[in-house]
């Protein structure tokens, strides 16, 4: 599951809700249509965000190396409990797992929502446009990708402002020589 909250930036609820047919491997595709919140199936958040995602291949694999050992269910989720066969709640998995996890690496209190901003993040470090990041993350603001979650990383700021700094300082650094 943190593998890909981190690879495709999808909500918890979306990620619980997944479905071995809303894959297609043939085409690298994931279709996002519902969401799980406290064990109850429902649409997704907005009308943006259902959408087809992009799969990369390395991700594919891993997902089919999972399906694989994947327990089964009869709705076919891809991440069913292996007690119920139904979908999990978000908040023991966070508690458990997810922020022990966090603190035994140094990174604090992480939760679910942290690998959305960090996917964020790490689309922006690789210079993917703004319009390409809304559509990745299925917001129907442009405003929402680029406000709420639009901490850039250290050394794509530093990268940007040295560009600018050179821009501004290459006339002095001439008549200085």
């Amino acid at each position: 599951m943190v593998v890909v909250a981190q690879c495709l930036g999808l909500r918890v609820s979306e990620i619980l809700a997944l479905q071995w047919r809303d894959i297609n491997f043939g085409e690298l595709t994931m279709r996002v249509t519902r969401g799980v919140v406290d064990g109850v199936v429902d649409a997704v958040k907005t009308e943006y965000s259902e959408d087809d995602l992009p799969l990369d291949p390395d991700l594919a694999t891993v997902l089919l190396n999972w399906k694989e050992r994947c327990p089964k269910s009869e709705e076919g989720w891809m991440f069913p409990s292996s007690i119920t066969g139904r979908c999990y709640h978000a908040s023991p998995i966070q508690q458990d797992y997810i922020r022990p996890a966090g603190r035994k690496l140094g990174l604090g209190d992480i939760g679910w929502h942290t690998f959305r901003h960090t996917y964020r993040s790490w689309l922006d470090s690789v210079g993917t446009s703004m319009g390409v990041q809304q559509k990745l993350m299925r917001h129907a603001q442009i405003a929402t990708t680029m406000n709420v979650y639009g901490d850039a990383m250290m050394e794509s700021k530093r990268a940007a402002n040295s560009k600018v700094v050179q821009m501004a300082l290459r006339p002095a650094l001439r008549e200085a020589k």
